[in-house]
């Protein structure tokens, strides 16, 4: 049996994810992988120990860079503010482990690029945390649309909401600033969104676009205030390579909103509608039958939508976010061992990170921005 020791560099609400699907990843998908929590970062190293024993870890540092040099690593995992992806993504590449890194890929698009180009020298496998993209709902809608269910797909809505920056007087963060941040709304959520637009209907050709930054600045510990230097909202009217049109928008400060994803595909013969906080159903309309009798189908996803039925053998019993990422991980696992493609690697990626560049370009530049 194949080992695969795993790092994990950064301990925060993706962190703990991703230290879960490792856990999680065999024993729900099989394998004939063997998975060995390897190596742990975190500072301080108090807390790198504390949370090594806790998850399984079999040691503790807070050095990254020790980490991607170490023997017994062989996939790094990368959960840390966006702004460290980038190197430590290229160094772990270099030093010859795979790499799964969260969401967004880097700051810049060149960042992005170089990312791609290490990834292309190493031969190594490598995968961005789109999680979503594993559900089996989702799965379902895409086969559905590539099936011809709802005809040919003329318009696209979609919505990404949450409040987390709803309120002004929440303190100023890393997410605020470019330099650590990036993008604000759109590198949180709307990278999201992107993947599973171009999951169900293919790639965006262009985007006309207008940004917003709600609350100018916010407070500081020890007094003051700073800046806000990345947008709250974004909306995108945008252009699909297969002739659709449609409007995204995706909110950081929507009151109320936990974590909304809300997407309508209209075709020429019906609609598929899919909304996130009900991740475990989608409903679907087609033009067909008795006009008094028709009406939107939901369906509720079980073991005849794979791969529901690796975590239980009936419907109704839901997955959930961290279930997705199991997902992920053992998509990984199964490329690095030859018998699939995960996506999106770093290339396919980096589209997604074209898009929500673009969407910032054309927002500043009050104009469209074409991507081909």
């Amino acid at each position: 049996m194949a080992k695969l020791g795993v790092g994990l560099i950064g301990t925060g609400f993706m962190g703990k994810a991703h230290a879960l699907a490792w856990r999680g990843a065999r024993a729900v998908m099989g394998g004939d992988s063997e998975i060995e929590l390897a190596h742990l970062c975190e500072m301080p190293l108090e807390k790198a120990e504390r949370l090594a024993a806790d998850w399984g870890f079999a040691r503790a540092g807070d050095d990254w860079r020790a980490l991607v040099e170490d023997p017994a690593v062989d996939v790094v995992s990368i959960t840390t503010p966006n702004g460290l992806h980038a190197p430590m993504a290229i160094a772990a590449l270099e030093a010859g482990k795979h790499v799964w890194c969260e969401k967004p890929m880097a700051l810049t698009l060149e960042e992005a690029e170089a990312m791609v180009a290490a990834a292309k020298a190493s031969g190594k496998v490598t995968l961005v945390g789109y999680n979503y993209v594993r559900n089996p709902a989702l799965h379902h809608a895409a086969k559905l649309i590539a099936e011809g269910r709802i005809g040919r797909v003329v318009h696209v809505r979609g919505f990404y909401d949450e409040d987390y920056q709803a309120d002004g007087a929440l303190p100023w963060t890393w997410r605020a600033k470019l330099s650590e941040a990036g993008l604000g709304a759109l590198g949180d959520m709307g990278c999201h969104l992107i993947s599973m637009v171009m999951q169900l209907v293919g790639p965006v050709e262009s985007v006309l676009a207008e940004t917003q930054i709600i609350h100018e600045t916010r407070p500081v510990e020890g007094g003051g205030r700073a800046p806000v230097e990345n947008e709250d909202v974004a909306t995108a009217l945008i252009r699909l390579k297969g002739g659709a049109r449609g409007m995204l928008t995706t909110s950081r400060s929507a009151w109320g909103r936990k974590n909304r994803i809300d997407l309508e595909i209209h075709g020429t013969e019906g609609q598929i509608t899919f909304e996130q906080e009900r991740l475990n159903e989608m409903r679907i309309y087609v033009n067909e039958g008795e006009k008094a009798e028709q009406g939107f189908k939901t369906i509720l996803t079980g073991p005849a939508h794979p791969p529901y039925a690796a975590f239980c053998p009936a419907p109704g019993h839901q997955l959930g976010f961290n279930d997705l990422k199991i997902l992920e991980a053992a998509e990984l696992v199964e490329t690095i061992a030859g018998r699939h493609r995960a996506w999106p690697d770093f290339e396919a990626a980096l589209e997604i990170e074209r898009v929500i560049h673009a969407i910032a370009e054309s927002a500043a530049q009050e104009t469209r921005v074409s991507l081909v």
